[in-house]
């Protein structure tokens, strides 16, 4: 499994437009937030989040839900 190009180096990745986080380790939610990201330009409208540490709790301490 292949993650998100210039996001190879997080296993979390946030949405910001719907506040939900997708673990790019999972092959399901991998396909969700790549359609996402073609369908709705989200790299070039800067709605995509990292997180540091790269854990969930940190996702959701900033306000952020696991995709289900």
């Amino acid at each position: 499994m292949t993650r998100l190009k210039r996001f190879e180096e997080f296993r979390f990745v946030g949405a910001r437009d719907t506040m939900t986080v997708y673990d790019t380790d999972d092959s399901d939610q991998v396909e969700v937030i790549r359609a996402r990201i073609e369908a709705e330009d989200l790299m070039s409208r800067k709605l995509l989040q990292t997180f540091g540490p790269d854990t969930l709790i940190e996702a959701q301490n900033r306000s952020f839900s696991p995709a289900t």
